[in-house]
């Protein structure tokens, strides 16, 4: 079954959203799902050097009290889905587009979850800039990645373009939140719903394709909780 996920690496809610499809998908273990990562840009206009993470938060949310009313639901959000969220670690709000270029470069190889797994655990977990270069090396040598050949993407325009591309064709689409899950091109879903709700999504997909299915959803090649819009 294929299995589209629209998210942001600076998304925590797709962190979220992650682990409850992975328990959904627990539930059926004679699906074989083929995960596909599809960037979607919560900050299109983000410097590359990013802004500081304090400021990002005032300025997009407005107001000390209601940052930490946010940040307490996703802490208890991430603890049921055995997420440490360290949100005081993070110092920087980091542009996200070279993010989204190593998760391309980790599907070329087969190991795109595996890529986008260690970005969420090195953003939210431990408070590194997944914005810096040095960072994403080293993260790409942590899923036993070239971090030469990456090195060399980075340095190049490789894959940017279809970054913004396909970002620009999502909200085309009216997908304005993350995460979204789309199934077999034909069922989606916004929002980091819980398991049991996927696992309903999954069994209609298994049943058999709309009429109509949602082929303009596919990805350009092989790229690729709530409804996030702009907490990250």
């Amino acid at each position: 079954m294929r299995v589209d996920i629209i998210f942001d690496t600076i998304c925590p809610w797709c962190f979220v959203g992650k682990r409850r499809l992975e328990r959904a998908l627990a539930q059926r273990p004679t699906v074989a799902a083929q995960i596909h990562w599809r960037p979607f840009l919560l900050n299109p206009d983000m410097p590359e050097q990013g802004i500081p993470r304090a400021a990002y938060l005032e300025r997009k949310f407005g107001g000390a009290a209601r940052v930490t009313r946010m940040l307490n639901s996703l802490a208890e959000a991430g603890k049921a889905e055995s997420i440490d969220f360290c949100f005081d670690a993070i110092q920087v709000t980091p542009n996200s587009v070279d993010s989204h270029r190593l998760v391309q470069f980790a599907h070329r190889h087969g190991v795109a979850n595996q890529a986008v797994e260690a970005l969420f655990q090195a953003y939210f977990v431990h408070g590194r800039n997944i914005g810096d270069h040095d960072e994403l090396l080293s993260i790409t040598e942590d899923c036993d990645l070239s971090a030469d050949e990456f090195e060399r993407m980075l340095n190049s325009n490789e894959g940017r373009g279809e970054i913004y591309l396909d970002n620009a064709q999502t909200h085309r689409l009216s997908i304005n939140g993350v995460p979204c899950f789309i199934f077999e091109n034909a069922y989606g879903i916004a929002g980091a719903q819980d398991p049991d709700i996927l696992v309903r999504m999954i069994d209609m997909a298994i049943e058999g394709p709309l009429n109509d299915p949602l082929s303009s959803l596919r990805p350009h090649g092989d790229l690729v909780g709530k409804s996030e819009r702009s907490q990250a």
